[in-house]
């Protein structure tokens, strides 16, 4: 199972579109507090574009109470990796994958990143910008994974209005 762990986000639109993802996905998320934000925020419910009840989330008092309970393969997005994310292989679905992803400000701090350096990857960028915004970059790790797994579980043609509306 692909997840996402957010650690203390701070800006409420970002965690909202990541939970809208997550929702289409099947995903799950996990958000380790402090939060900069409410749940209960409009920010969040209008960036998750309502899909926050569709959202498989569970919140931590801290990184540790994150650890405690999950266990698995524990991959993280820094600036400072020396790793592209596309390569390393996440094609074993059976496998429980976090992809952990610091906050807005200062990212995931060194000495969590400091136990774990083989497992620290980023996004390949030209040096114009210091790191991409976090949920564009959930997406693209997020969406590399799910290719290397054949997309499980995922719909190829559109639900709602029919996977021949283009023809017709």
């Amino acid at each position: 199972m692909i997840n996402i762990v957010l650690y203390e986000p701070e800006i409420p639109g970002n965690t909202g579109n990541i939970m809208r993802t997550c929702a289409g996905t099947g995903t799950r998320l996990h958000l380790i507090e402090p939060l900069g934000f409410s749940l209960d925020e409009k920010y969040i419910k209008r960036s998750s574009a309502n899909y926050l009840e569709k959202c498989n989330y569970q919140l931590y008092r801290n990184f540790d109470d994150f650890q405690n309970q999950n266990s698995g393969k524990y991959y993280y997005l820094t600036r400072y990796g020396k790793k592209p994310h596309t390569s390393f292989n996440y094609s074993d679905s059976s496998e429980n994958i976090y992809f952990i992803f610091g906050k807005e400000s200062t990212g995931i701090p060194k000495e969590i990143l400091q136990g774990d350096l083989d497992k620290c990857m980023r996004i390949p960028m030209n040096d114009q910008i210091r790191a991409l915004n976090l949920s564009n970059s959930v997406a693209i790790v997020l969406y590399e994974a799910l290719r290397q797994q054949e997309y499980p579980n995922l719909l190829f043609t559109e639900p709602f209005k029919g996977e021949n509306y283009l023809e017709e």
